[in-house]
């Protein structure tokens, strides 16, 4: 029987290949280019990359699977104690070229941590689907979250609201006054055996919030690709371009972990914009659709009728 790590490896193989399938049907014209690598201290990753599509403009579709000694930096960002460490995950941000088509970000992983005899003493699964829109679209709001529900109540009722909450909280640039960096959707992480659910219901979790991505993501792109825009849509989608390299770059724990245990750069930062725009002070219109869509990211809104 293959062990937990080595089943779940295989299982983000399988899902970056369809999920990469997937992305090039909607686009039609790019496809994506493995650049497979090696990390020193140990373990490697397929970084899978596509750019200058007539959808995508960028995004990556990432693979990692490494191990090695843990630093102490690297132990005090995850607020953990272990001698060493494996990890394993898939990420993936997607940035189209259309300012009406929402940028969108999923990661799943699995970490588990070792004594100095090599011995297991922490594992956990983590992960979860988001979505930033740069205009909005309440529909596409509620059908994208409805997908995450789904996925969650298929296994515990409770978990789509506690997720999406997290999720609300976590991708938020707290130094902008809690600005939110999109509309959200379920992020979870040091997801333990308990009394009530054990690591393989982790997994089984994981990874069917996985197989549901394209589901919740390509109806949205193939309702808005074609969506006429100016030069002044384009230009609000790089001023929030710009929150969204704030965030990666100053709270994201992935990003962190990342540098702090000798990832690799190319990758690690895969998930940045190829344009963003850093206006001084800028602030929409009162009554645009741009301040539209400011009032929800400042103030998280229950897209679904969710008791």
């Amino acid at each position: 029987m293959n062990s937990l790590k080595d089943q779940f490896t295989q299982h983000l193989r399988i899902l970056q290949s369809e999920i990469c399938q997937g992305l090039e049907q909607e686009d039609g014209k790019a496809e994506f280019i493995s650049d497979v690598w090696e990390r020193q201290g140990g373990g490697g990753g397929d970084s899978r990359v596509i750019s200058r599509g007539d959808v995508f403009e960028k995004g990556g579709v990432n693979i990692s699977v490494v191990h090695g000694d843990l630093s102490p930096q690297a132990a005090q960002q995850l607020n953990v104690h272990g001698k060493s460490f494996f990890a394993c995950g898939l990420s993936l941000v997607i940035h189209p070229f259309n300012p009406f088509v929402p940028t969108v970000h999923a990661n799943w992983r699995y970490f588990e941590l070792y004594d100095e005899n090599g011995l297991p003493v922490d594992q956990w699964f983590g992960g979860g689907t988001d979505l930033t829109p740069y205009y909005l679209f309440e529909e596409d709001a509620t059908y994208f979250h409805s997908v995450q529900k789904k996925c969650c109540d298929g296994f515990d009722t409770a978990l789509y609201r506690k997720f999406k909450e997290q999720c609300d909280n976590y991708f938020s640039n707290h130094h902008r006054g809690e600005e939110r960096r999109g509309i959200g959707g379920i992020f979870f992480d040091h997801c333990r055996e308990d009394a009530q659910h054990d690591l393989n219901f982790w997994k089984r979790f994981t990874e069917a919030n996985g197989k549901v991505f394209l589901d919740g993501y390509l109806p949205i792109v193939t309702r808005r690709k074609t969506t006429s825009f100016a030069d002044k849509h384009k230009y609000w989608q790089e001023i929030r371009r710009g929150r969204y390299v704030e965030f990666n770059l100053i709270h994201d724990r992935g990003t962190l972990f990342g540098i702090r245990t000798n990832g690799r750069t190319e990758s690690i930062l895969m998930s940045l914009p190829p344009t963003v725009r850093f206006d001084y002070n800028d602030i929409p219109a009162t009554g645009s659709e741009e301040e539209k869509l400011m009032n929800v990211l400042m103030h998280p809104k229950q897209w679904l009728n969710d008791k």
